[in-house]
């Protein structure tokens, strides 16, 4: 039986997909977010080998917790280790469980036919995907995250057209993406697709700080202030703007 490598496991989850939920963090992600709270996942390195089985029995011991949630598979970016995330999904739905991924969607290939075929796999045994759309702009994304959005706008088409539920999460940091322009842009974008039901849009926050410190990295973003919870309101009416057009414009086209 394969293993995956796994950062750490959350018990009583409640932002990590619909109901209370069992989030099992993956280890590995190519993704250099500067706001990322989790740097500790990034390497595959001082993670935990764990099957299918090991993870399933911890769900199982709190199992009439989750009656409405699920199972959450986030990390680090858990697509790195599709196999056997994979692997777990398959096994949970066979068991009922519903399967909800958080991802940036970075390592998606659309020209590859290899990795279509993995993804198309995990598809089938995944209820919900979690978006996180870092920037919309390409060469702002870069900056931001070390890698381009093409193949991560190009993964929400694709869910869009398989038919796979979508929340999109994004999250607004002064003076990056607190941008009438890209904001806007975004409500755009997100508008074309069908199948988003729900859009997050959250404020940045430094609490990762001390975990930087403690790991001796810098910083990135040390000189810029959290964002308040009403920039992240007035941010999200912006976006919704540009989605209600959207969404308009596809309805005028499929009459």
């Amino acid at each position: 039986m394969s293993t995956g490598i796994i950062h750490s496991t959350e018990s009583c989850g409640t932002v990590d997909g619909p109901g209370v939920r069992f989030v099992v963090f993956f280890k590995g992600c190519p993704m250099r977010c500067a706001y990322c709270h989790n740097p500790d996942t990034w390497s595959m390195e001082g993670g935990t080998e764990m099957t299918v089985d090991e993870l399933l029995k911890e769900y199982e011991t709190k199992k009439f917790f989750y009656k409405s949630g699920g199972i959450t598979a986030t990390g680090g970016e858990p697509m790195v280790q599709i196999d056997f995330l994979t692997e777990l999904f398959t096994e949970a739905h066979k068991r009922g469980i519903h399967t909800c991924l958080d991802t940036s969607g970075v390592t998606f290939r659309p020209d590859d036919p290899a990795n279509l075929m993995k993804v198309d796999k995990l598809l089938e045994v995944t209820d919900l995907v979690m978006l996180d759309i870092k920037h919309i702009n390409p060469q702002e994304h870069l900056k931001l995250c070390k890698q381009p959005n093409d193949n991560i706008l190009a993964f929400a088409k694709y869910l869009d057209k398989k038919g796979i539920q979508m929340w999109i999460r994004h999250v607004v940091v002064p003076h990056i993406t607190l941008n009438k322009e890209y904001l806007y842009e975004l409500g755009l974008f997100i508008g074309q697709l069908k199948m988003v039901k729900a859009l997050d849009i959250l404020p940045y926050h430094d609490m990762a700080k001390p975990k930087y410190e403690k790991l001796g990295m810098d910083y990135p973003l040390k000189d810029i202030e959290p964002a308040t919870k009403e920039m992240a309101v007035a941010a999200r009416k912006i976006v919704l703007q540009g989605f209600k057009e959207s969404r308009i414009k596809l309805l005028q086209e499929n009459k």
